[in-house]
This record gives C-alpha cells, structure tokens and sequence, in this order.
C-alpha cells in the first residue's frame, strides 16, 4: 500500500529547510537525510517536490517511463540559456529526435579519436604553467587551470580545429549564464527589462549563436570531412534545424565544461589529501602513456584507443570523487501522472528531484560512504558490484541519463593520469572544501595548491 504522504520536516521545520535549500543544499540534504531517511518531501501546493536518494528507489525511478515525466516544465529554468529546443528540456518526439541526432554524433570512433586531442591538450596546458612556474613550486589555483583545459576539449571536440582560437571568447561568453544559472530564483523570474542579468545572459547567448551561425554556413561552404568534427556530423545529418543544432552545441558545452571542470578540481583535493594516491597516479601513468616527449601539434602521439581500459586506478579515482562529488547535488523531473516510489505515492505535478549526491552517500550502498577509497570499485562480489552500478548514478541512468557521460569520463581519466605524469602537486590543508553552487557543485575557494614541474631526473 502506497502511502500518500512523502517523510519529511513539518511546521517551522520545514519552512527553515526550504529557505536553506537553495542556499546550502548539500548541508540541508544530509540533515534531512539522517532524519528522514533518502526520500523525503518538501513544498506544498503547486510547488511540491520529492527527493529520492535511495538506490532502490532510483533503480525503479529511472526505470519508469520517460512518458510519466515531463522536462519542459516550467520550473526548468535552463531553457532560457540552453534553448527551447534542446533536448535537455524536450519531451516526448522531440526529445528522441534531438537526442538521437547527438547520440548518433557521439560514436565510439569518434571519442577514441579525441584520446590523443585530450591529453595533447593538458600537456599544452602543463607547459604554460612550466613557463609560469620557471623552475619554482608555487601555489597555483588549478580550478581556473582547468575550466581552461576543459574548455578547449570541448571546443576542438565540438567544432573542430577551426574555432579553438576562439576558445577563451566562448569561455567569457558562457560565463554570465552560467552566473545567472546560479542566482536565487527570484533574479531568475522572466522580463524583458534591459541592462540586467537577465539581459545580458540573453546578449551572450546571441553572441554565441552568431559565432555558430558562422561556423554552420562556413561547414556547408566547405566542408571539411573531419571525422572527429561534432559540429559537422550535425549539419549533414540533416535531422536538425540550424536553431535546434545550435541548441544542442550549448547544451553540451553549458553542461559539460563546467561540470568537468569542477569534478576535475575534486578529484584533485581528494587525490593530494589521500596519502600515496598521487603517487601511484604517476606510476600507473608512467607505465601506460609511455614515457613523455613534447609535441607541438596539440596532439599526443601514441595514445593508443585501448589506453583507458589501462588506466584502471585512474578510472576508479574519477569513479570515486564522482560518487561524492556529483556535478549536480540532485536533478528535477515533473510527475505528470501519480507514480508509487518507494511504497510512497508522488502525486501528479510533483518535482521529482532525484539525488546523486545521497545516492552516493547512502551508508547501505557504500562501507565507509565519506571516506574516499577508489579501491573500493575492484575485487568485490557479483551482489556489491551490482549494488555499486545500482547506486553510481552522476550521471544518471536509463532514457534520459547524461548523454556526454563518455566523453566526461575519458577527459578526467587522460587530464589526471597526465597531469600526476607530469606534475607535483599537494593541497595546503588537510581539509576538503565545502561546496557551493547548486547548477554545478564546485569547491569553494578554488583548488589552490602546491604545484611545480615533475623532475623526471630524480
């Protein structure tokens, strides 16, 4: 029997966690958690919302129809900067087709290509911070360090060779979204009125449409028969119109650099704060990418496409900070029809905001939840492994799960084994930094650390 109403805090309880939430909501998330367990309600009247961080839960979330959902609601704020016609706040035809298009843009082939691209890119980018260092250690904000580098991938993955002297342009750009993303959601309520955030995060984007725009008509003059070129699989595939194409790209690059960037800048408090973790980084990378050489291509050469089946540690240490540090603390999804979760019922018109930030927390999925370990991802039994996958959701799962999760994945896994090659680095506290942001979950304060050049002599 379904019960019909979701745990959760009452009376002057409840009107303190939903003003805290949007503010803090990691904090208020684990209170509530540990009070009411990982499914719990808040809201009332037409804004309701269902948190589910269960496991069980999710696995039978995320099994349940996409038709019992709806993603353009009018809650889903990212429309705005991402286009009515992306496929991140579509539903039903519309979605299938737009996805489909993208999906099909991302092929095996083509992310084995980018392996060479990716790491050619992060030695660019240890080389200029050699050039800054000049034979010293300093302390280096490696946040900003890498939403550069993760920029550029993505733009040479995007659009090809030929926009990545536009890269640092298409950075500003997106800034002042992703800003205006991140502001209260009363900032955030619909106007026409000029020389406001609003209004300037609308100029942007009709600046970066402009350079789309461009970059479509020269694609169509001369095309370049790329085949790593993203951009152009979408302008011949024939399936999109130039507006929902142009949609798509922003999608991917507003949802993808930012959340790599920021999951990078985890992965490395979390490796400098674990004793000999960076060190076994650097010899698993060692081994596998060969020695290093300079190139001046940008490309690394002999970075085979079987290379990250080899770097195992590396991929259980992107595994393991993802699990603790999702890109989002949890995702929204309106109920269009009553749906049972959890031997609860979420009435019609309810958000369901499905967390992987508890979900990767849950003490009965996860020995140990706040302790990071990446060998917890090997040598466990058929049911763990299985408990594991089930609970392992950052980037979703079923229908709708993160369609870029690929590309993200193989990005950490080459920039961290490239840069525990290449390049010492240690935290100056001992503690790990609290989030902020809730469109995209960063450390607050950066990722200032000790770095300097690795002396291969020594």
């Amino acid at each position: 029997m379904s019960r019909d109403r979701l745990p959760g805090p009452r009376g002057r309880a409840h009107v303190r966690a939903l003003r805290r939430l949007f503010a803090e909501p990691h904090a208020v998330l684990d209170e509530l958690r540990r009070e009411h367990g990982p499914v719990f309600g808040l809201g009332a009247g037409p804004v309701r919302l269902a948190v589910v961080g269960d496991p069980d839960a999710l696995r039978d979330l995320f099994a349940t129809p996409s038709s019992s959902f709806r993603w353009g609601h009018r809650f889903n704020v990212l429309g705005f900067v991402v286009g009515e016609g992306s496929m991140i706040v579509s539903d039903g035809p519309d979605h299938e087709r737009r996805r489909s298009s993208v999906r099909a843009a991302f092929t095996r082939r083509r992310l084995n290509g980018w392996i060479p691209m990716i790491l050619g890119q992060t030695d660019v980018a240890v080389d200029r911070l050699a050039a800054r260092l000049d034979g010293h250690d300093e302390v280096v904000d490696l946040y900003p360090v890498g939403r550069s580098l993760v920029l550029g991938v993505a733009v040479r993955a995007l659009f090809g060779p030929r926009l990545a002297s536009r890269t640092e342009e298409l950075g500003q750009l997106f800034e002042r979204p992703q800003a205006y993303l991140e502001a209260p959601a009363i900032r955030q309520l619909p106007h026409r009125f000029p020389f406001t955030a609003r209004a300037r995060a609308r100029a942007d984007r009709r600046a970066i449409d402009a350079i789309l725009d461009a970059r479509i008509a020269e694609i169509r003059r001369s095309p370049t028969d790329d085949p790593l070129d993203v951009l152009e699989a979408l302008v011949f595939d024939g399936k999109l119109s130039d507006a929902e194409i142009r949609d798509q790209v922003v999608s991917l690059i507003g949802a993808g650099y930012n959340t790599t960037a920021a999951a990078l800048s985890w992965m490395l408090w979390r490796v400098t704060l674990t004793p000999g973790m960076w060190a076994r980084l650097r010899e698993e990378a060692v081994r596998e990418l060969g020695p290093w050489a300079p190139v001046t291509t940008g490309d690394a050469a002999g970075a085979a496409p079987d290379v990250l089946a080899r770097l195992v540690l590396a991929d259980q240490v992107v595994h393991e900070s993802l699990r603790l540090h999702p890109a989002s603390v949890f995702a929204p999804r309106q109920a269009i029809c009553d749906l049972a979760v959890a031997g609860h019922r979420i009435r019609a018109g309810t958000l369901v905001m499905w967390s992987a930030h508890l979900a990767g927390r849950e003490p009965s999925a996860w020995p140990d939840p706040l302790r990071f370990d990446p060998d917890r991802f090997v040598a466990r039994d058929a049911e763990a492994r299985a408990r594991t996958r089930q609970a392992w959701v950052p980037f979703g799962q079923g229908a709708r799960n993160c369609i870029g999760f690929a590309l993200a994945q193989m990005e950490l896994t080459l920039i961290i084994a490239r840069l525990a090659q290449r390049l010492d680095v240690s935290a100056l506290t001992t503690r790990v930094p609290d989030p902020v942001g809730m469109v995209v979950c960063r450390p607050g304060g950066g990722a200032p650390m000790r770095v300097a050049v690795y002396d291969v002599k020594r």
